[in-house]
Order: C-alpha cells, then sequence, then structure tokens
C-alpha cells in the first residue's frame, strides 16, 4: 500500500484507522445480509468526518461483580459504554460487538450513557445483605471522557459515595477528574478515595494519534498536581507501555510523575485482546509502518508466542526477557524517584446505608 493509500484511513480526531467487523457472536457472517449500510464503507470507504453520538439506556443494575482472581477489586462501574478518547489499544473495544456495533470506529463513536446510575446505585448500596467492598470506576471505559462534561454521571456516583460513606477507586486519562475536586477532597478526608491517572506517554505527537481525544500529557500531569495539593492519594499508571512505541519514556515518566506529586507508578505492557489485535496492527500499518514488524515481534514475545495472553495473572505480567526488564525497570524508577507501589488501603468500616424506599434512616 502506498503511502498516500494508508493516509487517507487515518482519520483526524480518531483512534481507529476503520470500522473493522466484530469476528465474534456470528456478527461477520451477518455483514453479508444485504443492508446497504453493511456494505458501505467497503465501497465508499469511512466517512470523512464522523460525528459522535450518544444512546441513552436504563439498565436494571449498576454496579457489576468480578471474580478475577488478578484484580484487586471485585465490583465496578461503568457510567459509559465506548469512550469517545479513541484509544487505539483499549482492551474494552470488544465489548463493543454485543451491540452488534464495531469495536473499531463505532467504539469511539457511538457512545452510551447511564443517567440513572445514581438511581440504581442508591438501590443496590441499600440492600439488606450488600456487603462493603471498594468500588473501582474507570476500569472498562473512562468515566470522565468528554460526554462525561455534559452528562455528570460520574459526579452522581460520587455524590453517593460521600452519603453513603463509600470507598471508590477511580482511574482515568482525564484532567477533568478536577471538576470533581470537592468532593474527592471530602473522601479523601476519611480516606475512602484515591485516583489513578494514566500517562502513556510525553511525546504530543505520539499522545495525539495514540489517544487522539483525550487531554495532552501535560493537563494529566497537572492534574496530578492539582490532586495532590488537595491532599487526595494519587498513582500514575505507565500503561500501556508499548514495545518501541513508547518503552523508551518509562522513566522520563516516572520522573514527571514524583515532580508533579504522584505517590506511587505502575506498568503494564499492551494488551491486545480480539479485535483488539486487528485494530492495533492496521494502526502501526499508518502510523509506524517501518516498526510494525518489530512492534508486534516483542509484543508476542511477552504474550507466548501470541498477539494477546488473555491467561489470570500472566495476562498483566508477561513473560519472557522483556517483560521482565520491564518489571525490573519499574522497580529502579520507583526507588530513583521516590515511588512506591500502588497501594491505597481505602476504608470500609464508614459505610451508612443510603435511604431505602424512602424511609429516613434513624441514627443515634
Amino acid at each position: 500500500m502506498a503511502v498516500k493509500d494508508k493516509q487517507e484511513h487515518i482519520l483526524k480526531g480518531r483512534g481507529a484507522t476503520r470500522n473493522a467487523p466484530p469476528q465474534r457472536f456470528n456478527l461477520h457472517d451477518r455483514e453479508t445480509d444485504g443492508d446497504w449500510r453493511d456494505m458501505a464503507e467497503s465501497i465508499d470507504g469511512p466517512p470523512a468526518k464522523l460525528r459522535t453520538s450518544v444512546t441513552e439506556e436504563s439498565p436494571k443494575k449498576i454496579i457489576t461483580f468480578n471474580k478475577s482472581p488478578d484484580i484487586p477489586f471485585d465490583r465496578s462501574i461503568n457510567a459509559y459504554r465506548g469512550c469517545e478518547h479513541g484509544c487505539v489499544y483499549c482492551f474494552a473495544r470488544p465489548t463493543h460487538a454485543y451491540h452488534d456495533l464495531s469495536p473499531g470506529l463505532d467504539f469511539e463513536t457511538k457512545l452510551f450513557a447511564k443517567p440513572e446510575a445514581a438511581k440504581l446505585l442508591r438501590r443496590e448500596l441499600s440492600k439488606p445483605n450488600y456487603k462493603v467492598q471498594p468500588i473501582a470506576i474507570g476500569t472498562n471505559t473512562d468515566p470522565y471522557q468528554p460526554i462525561e462534561g455534559r452528562y455528570r454521571i460520574t459526579r452522581s456516583i460520587l455524590e453517593i459515595m460521600l452519603e453513603t460513606r463509600h470507598p471508590i477507586g477511580i482511574t482515568t486519562k482525564s484532567d477533568r477528574v478536577c471538576d470533581d475536586i470537592d468532593l474527592l477532597a471530602k473522601l479523601a478526608e476519611m480516606e475512602l478515595t484515591a485516583v489513578a491517572i494514566s500517562v502513556t506517554s510525553l511525546d504530543p505527537h505520539i499522545a495525539r494519534i495514540l489517544e487522539p481525544r483525550a487531554p495532552a500529557p501535560y493537563k494529566r500531569l497537572a492534574a496530578v498536581r492539582i490532586l495532590r495539593d488537595a491532599d487526595i492519594p494519587v498513582h500514575v499508571n505507565i500503561a500501556p507501555v508499548i514495545p518501541a512505541i513508547t518503552d523508551h519514556e518509562i522513566e522520563a515518566i516516572a520522573e514527571a510523575a514524583a515532580e508533579h506529586g504522584a505517590l506511587s507508578i505502575s506498568t503494564i505492557a499492551v494488551r491486545l485482546p480480539h479485535e483488539v489485535a486487528p485494530l492495533f496492527i492496521a494502526w502501526l500499518e499508518a502510523h509506524f509502518p517501518d516498526r510494525k514488524e518489530k512492534v508486534m515481534h516483542i509484543i508476542q514475545s511477552i504474550r507466548g508466542g501470541r498477539n494477546n495472553d488473555p491467561n489470570f495473572f500472566d495476562r498483566f505480567r508477561g513473560q519472557g526477557p522483556w517483560a521482565e526488564l520491564l518489571r525490573t525497570r519499574t522497580a529502579i524508577a520507583r526507588k530513583r524517584y521516590g515511588l512506591k507501589n500502588p497501594k491505597f488501603g481505602l476504608r470500609r468500616d464508614l459505610f451508612i446505608p443510603p435511604e431505602r424506599d424512602g424511609q429516613m434512616r434513624f441514627m443515634l
């Protein structure tokens, strides 16, 4: 493919270079049903400009529970599905296939919002058999992506957390988290929250093509400082680390994180589950064709010869010399810049069940 042809597939402000069909749930077979929409892109190419649409949905529950042994939380809340940040590596992209939508451009342009999240959360926390454990938000799609500015669903969740004295951990790559600093500061004062901010690269060009609609790296680091000045515990995720693209920046990001007040850092090598792998390879072909083979060779060496290793523990740690070097460099960076392992002990003993069915709480 000529360079010109590759450039034609790069959509300004978007991460994925195409709307590749899902490879599961028989959706690939359904693409040949004769519907014009299924064929339009293959005939005319992707549209010159994609506009973001938001569909409001009303789920019956808002807390998602998991039994994964290699993650430090057993429940999470996702206020949104899909993410306008458009990070090409996002491991949540395949979830759009459940809705007959592509993990590619659809994931970052056809979004879903849950406006009644706080109402559902209040109902679930009020159940007599509810047992308190920290709730994680931002583990699937970013709770502070651009549409949060309009919907404020994440803020409404934090209001419930403050009211009930419930612990909550936040992961984001947006400085919009500072909009809720009033709530976060109160939660932090009671040891009920900590914030993790993801910084993948300090290079503005890399950040722009890798995470096209996420705030610039300097804004995320500024958010670290703002949060720390408010006595809110902040961790920096140097994740994902992409071999031969961003791995040379680990030490520089660690130093910047420390300078801005972060308490800890962590690193995770890029993961490419399901449809993410072909989307990522297409992104390499468009932006780094000279490095594509090298990047994928290293990734496969980390993932047991495959594009992805889904096994518990291995999926985060990786294997082989490159993964071991990543762990060593991370440990050295922590020691050099006075950073710690990411451990935030959030309190669980302050929980006050919310009012149930309109009944007032009786408090002594």
